[in-house]
Formats: structure tokens, C-alpha cells, sequence
């Protein structure tokens, strides 16, 4: 496994220095955000420049770019606001290969009106899964066309809130370009150690094969997020897990302060390494 950082836990405007920060607090990879380059996380045009600045910061540094980030409300209310996400996504998806990625990352989106990760009752109505898999038909038409994977997560305030929600939705959708991103601390929001492991085997055995991602961020014992080994997630029984899906790619942290990168890395590969 690769131990990978949210790029934006890190200060800067440019590719550059954000990778070899990364590199210095003991990264291989990241999940890069357009924030990093002082821009918005879902720009309305991406340049050929753009993406060739963070593909060559990536050869400069030896940090791969594991995936970029493009998330927007997947099933907002509001259908202009969907059109405009789904637009911005489609520039995000035909520049990926250029940055030197072939993983792009969804929110799977919520009813709620001001922010796309708090939860709406109205998540689990009818209704907003065929707008979910309505937006998601048109997404991965584009990520096939350019040989781009698509990575959801389950996440407790979207649509897509538990790892059965995310089976259903590969079942649904029957493409080999969505994926899956797995976060254990999104699988519950206050659980005992044994009720959290219980939950990381179970979303394991639903959708191990079709992990192209791994995050690492904790819980305490409060349902407050804090960063990882600083909570009550198992992460040595998490790897294992992940082991036993046969998977081998980038574990990514995020959820915390730039200063405790460096300290979060090397548990991170303690951990691996055990």
C-alpha cells in the first residue's frame, strides 16, 4: 500500500511546493485538490498548462497524484445546480490522464440545500436515488470515454450512506469505471471497537474488488473526527481487511492539521509495515 495526504493539508497556490511538502512529511501520493493551485476545487475550465504543472511537479518530487478530487451535490434540489457540477466534472474527467491520474472522486450528494456533506431526510427517498443514478449515468459516459474511474465513498450524510447503499448502487449503475473509496470512520459515527470492526468486515465483504482507495481518519469516542490513530478505529485490523480483499493501493489520509502530518505518516507506516 501506498501511504498518501489529502494535498490541501497543505499550504500553498502551486503544485510544486504542495508535493514536496507532502514528500517531506513521508508521502508517496496524493489526492489533489484545484485548491492547491489557488483555484476552485471545481474550476470551470482547466487549462493544458494547469494539468501539466501538477503532472510535472509529480515526476519533480516523485509524489504520484493517486487521485483528484471533484466533488459537487450529486443530487441537489436544484436541477441548475446539478447541470453546472456535472459540466465541471466533465473538464476534471478530460484533463485526469494529463495530471497523471486515472481516479477522479465523487460526493454522492445530499438534499441539502447549503452544504453537500450534511444529511437531508429526504436522502432516502426514491426520488433522490433516480436523480443519483441519473447523474451518475452521464458521469461515467464521460469517465468512459476517457478511460477515467469514478470514486464514491459511503458516507453517513449522503445518499450513498452505507457500504449496502454503494453495492446497490454498482449493481445498479454496471460499470467497471465506478469505484469505491473506503473510509472507516464514514461507516458509523460512535461504535464500540468491536461494532467498528464488525462494520469494516461487512463493507469489505460487499465491495472489496471494487476499492481502488482506502482513507484513513478517526473518531473519537465522542463521533468527533480527529486524525488517524488519535481515535477508536482499529487501523492495523482495517489494513488487514483490506489485505484480504487483495488490495494494494494508496491508503489516503485527510481530517487534520498540516503540523501532524509528519507523526500521522509514520503510524501510518507502522502500520502497513506490521
Amino acid at each position: 500500500m501506498q501511504i498518501g495526504i489529502f494535498a490541501k493539508t497543505f499550504a500553498g497556490t502551486s503544485a510544486l511546493p504542495v508535493l514536496q511538502a507532502a514528500k517531506t512529511a513521508g508521502y508517496e501520493t496524493v489526492q489533489f485538490n484545484f485548491a492547491c493551485l489557488g483555484l476552485p476545487s471545481m474550476p470551470d475550465e482547466i487549462a493544458p498548462e494547469v494539468s501539466g504543472t501538477i503532472a510535472t511537479a509529480s515526476k519533480q518530487t516523485g509524489v504520484s497524484i493517486a487521485a483528484i478530487s471533484a466533488t459537487y451535490n450529486m443530487i441537489h434540489p436544484d436541477r441548475s445546480v446539478r447541470d453546472a457540477g456535472q459540466r465541471r466534472l466533465g473538464h476534471v474527467i478530460a484533463a485526469a490522464k494529463a495530471m497523471g491520474t486515472s481516479l477522479v472522486t465523487l460526493c454522492t450528494g445530499t438534499r441539502d440545500t447549503e452544504d453537500q456533506w450534511r444529511h437531508h431526510p429526504n436522502n432516502t427517498t426514491p426520488e433522490a436515488w433516480r436523480d443519483l443514478t441519473t447523474e451518475m449515468a452521464k458521469a461515467l459516459k464521460a469517465a468512459e470515454q476517457h478511460g477515467v474511474h469514478l470514486g464514491i465513498e459511503p458516507e453517513l450524510a449522503n445518499v450513498v450512506s452505507s457500504a449496502s447503499r454503494a453495492r446497490q448502487l454498482l449493481d445498479d449503475m454496471q460499470s467497471p469505471n465506478l469505484r469505491i473509496i473506503l473510509d472507516p470512520a464514514n461507516l458509523f459515527e460512535t461504535a464500540t471497537s468491536a461494532e467498528s470492526q464488525q462494520l469494516v468486515e461487512e463493507a469489505i465483504d460487499l465491495l472489496g474488488p471494487h476499492i481502488a482507495m482506502a482513507h484513513a481518519k478517526d473518531r473519537n469516542a465522542a463521533g468527533d473526527f480527529v486524525a488517524a490513530g488519535k481515535g477508536v478505529i482499529d487501523f492495523g485490523h482495517f489494513v488487514t481487511q483490506l489485505r484480504r480483499a487483495q488490495f494494494d493501493g494508496p491508503l489516503v489520509t485527510h481530517g487534520l492539521v498540516e503540523h501532524a502530518a509528519a507523526g500521522v505518516a509514520k503510524f501510518l507506516r507502522g502500520i502497513v509495515a506490521a
